[in-house]
């Protein structure tokens, strides 16, 4: 598996203020993220969409940052705390095999999952867990890179996500990026 995950040093790549021309935090995510949400950002790293996310819940609500990648989210917790945002987000190292949130089963309003789903070995498991943190019609964005992930392998990607409780509401224009947006099924 670790041959498949980011390495941490590129980290510093994606939290690039020039990042910001191709893939806009706010333009992104303000359709689905709003004030006193429980925002799940999955495979975080360094808080690139979770610092403007947690900007977006405002301080009623609350953004939790995971990645399986230590070094990630100790370079996260810096920049949270930088911008203030801190007390607005949880910041959580997953296991490899799962998430490890169930405490929050039902609790999620929104999920970003952003290049993060194609370094997943089991995709059905985590559509699974995915699907029981969120709120019934809570919502899932997902967005792999086009030089990554294949057109065919992310039609794959989609059709287990709703084998797994979710069904396409969208498929929103994201530069660079195969991107969809999924419901949960209640």
């Amino acid at each position: 598996m670790a041959q498949r995950v980011c390495p941490v040093w590129i980290g510093y790549f994606l939290i690039s203020p020039i990042r910001r021309m191709i893939h806009n935090p706010k333009a992104i995510l303000g359709p689905y993220a709003r004030e006193g949400m429980t925002v799940l950002d999955f495979g975080s790293a360094m808080g690139y969409f979770s610092v403007p996310l947690a900007r977006m819940v405002g301080p009623s609500g609350k953004v939790i940052c995971v990645d399986m990648q230590e070094g990630m989210l100790k370079r996260l917790e810096k920049r949270a705390s930088e911008a203030g945002m801190a007390s607005r987000m949880e910041i959580r190292l997953s296991q490899q095999t799962s998430l490890a949130l169930g405490e929050y089963a039902g609790q999620i309003d929104f999920v970003l999952a952003f290049a993060v789903v194609h370094e997943v070995p089991d995709h059905p498991r985590l559509f699974r867990e995915l699907a029981a943190l969120l709120k019934p019609l809570g919502s899932l964005l997902v967005a792999e890179p086009k030089g990554h992930v294949s057109e065919d392998d992310f039609v794959r990607t989609v059709s287990v996500a709703e084998q797994q409780g979710f069904r396409v509401v969208g498929r929103p224009r994201i530069l660079r990026s195969r991107a969809v947006l999924l419901k949960k099924v209640p």
